[in-house]
């Protein structure tokens, strides 16, 4: 029923497929085109009876607050359930962290002028009997908020069984815990501790978990958000490799050979871009000090779902068998059945904003 998004198929008929809208418009026909939240105000922006898929979702905002991007949630809820599938700083959701904006174009997220400032999303979003999106201002001053949600309404007797739930999570460590920090490792106690920290990494033990999920699904990508703030020797983040485990597997079934490596650049890359399905959207190093800064690398796994039938666990080490401390965020991206896992406590407003 959600059909093909390709130009291949625009020309199928689908009966009884209705186009919808919920959006910030003016109802009384003037031009005040957003809604407005007080600090602290948490309201449903669209509430979707019966059968359907959200197709696309825009959105952009405005506020005094200088930390809306991290400050302001987004979360979505399907059929009915009380906990959260989605539940995201805004900006992160729309695919760049750190509290920023940035012009990038991927096939299932997009930022566009001015700087970035508008928000798109493509992802679709099946649902059964309805699906509720929510906005949470977090800020300390109030925002106004627009935004279109475009989606389709199915006959009552459409079956949506066949398709995943779509979920995304917002992840945080700051800061990792690194071989090579002095603070890390001279707060161990023995020699044999010590080195247990510079043991060849092939479990993925103390990699940070970009997301870890209970179920059948797939999993379709994420971006990952790194800020280097100390110097250390050889502080080339990208050496940590990815190793995602499937199914309880005792080891990883996926090995990655690095971190530029996954996210389909290679040999340390100091050069913003943007494709379909991955790219590097952030990069603040200097020539004095090439990895120092915030980064933004996003890798969608639109063509190759990563496939799992009882769980899921994500992850990417931290420099060369976990070595540096730095500042790691991320949003996963995945499609599964319910119920979920419950997600991770989400970070207050205060701990999730940039160094």
């Amino acid at each position: 029923m959600i059909g093909n998004s390709t130009l291949a198929g625009l020309a199928r008929l689908r009966p009884g497929v209705k186009r919808m809208r919920a959006s910030s418009y003016d109802p009384a026909g003037g031009n005040s085109d957003w809604w407005e939240f007080a600090p602290g105000q948490k309201r449903d922006i669209g509430a979707l009876i019966g059968a359907g898929c959200i197709k696309h979702i825009w959105c952009t905002m405005w506020s005094h607050d200088a930390g809306q991007f991290r400050k302001v949630v987004l979360r979505m809820f399907w059929d009915g359930e009380d906990q959260p599938s989605v539940e995201v700083p805004i900006g992160d959701f729309f695919g760049m962290g750190h509290n920023l904006t940035r012009n990038f174009v991927s096939l299932p997220l997009q930022m566009s002028p001015e700087n970035g400032r508008s928000f798109n999303c493509w992802f679709p979003m099946p649902y059964q009997s309805g699906a509720r999106i929510e906005i949470e201002n977090e800020c300390d001053k109030p925002l106004n908020f627009y935004f279109y949600i475009d989606y389709e309404a199915y006959p009552s007797e459409t079956d949506m069984s066949e398709y995943a739930r779509f979920h995304a999570q917002w992840r945080r460590v700051d800061k990792t815990p690194g071989w090579a920090d002095p603070s890390v490792r001279w707060s161990q106690n023995n020699d044999a501790m010590r080195e247990a920290w510079k043991t060849p990494n092939l479990t993925g033990e103390n990699n940070y978990i970009i997301l870890e999920a209970a179920g059948r699904g797939h999993y379709v990508g994420c971006h990952l958000d790194v800020d280097c703030f100390e110097r250390q020797s050889n502080d080339w983040y990208g050496e940590g490799d990815d190793m995602i485990i499937i199914d309880g597997e005792p080891l990883p079934r996926l090995y990655g050979t690095g971190t530029e490596d996954y996210f389909n650049t290679a040999f340390c890359p100091t050069q913003e871009y943007s494709a379909p399905y991955h790219g590097v959207i952030l990069y603040q190093g200097t020539e004095d000090w090439r990895w120092r800064g915030k980064n933004t690398l996003y890798r969608y796994h639109v063509e190759d779902p990563i496939f799992f039938e009882q769980s899921i666990k994500v992850t990417i080490e931290h420099g060369h068998a976990n070595k540096l401390s730095n500042d790691y965020s991320s949003t996963a991206y995945w499609y599964q059945t319910e119920p979920h896992q419950p997600f991770p406590t989400l970070l207050t407003a205060a701990a999730r904003m940039p160094r």
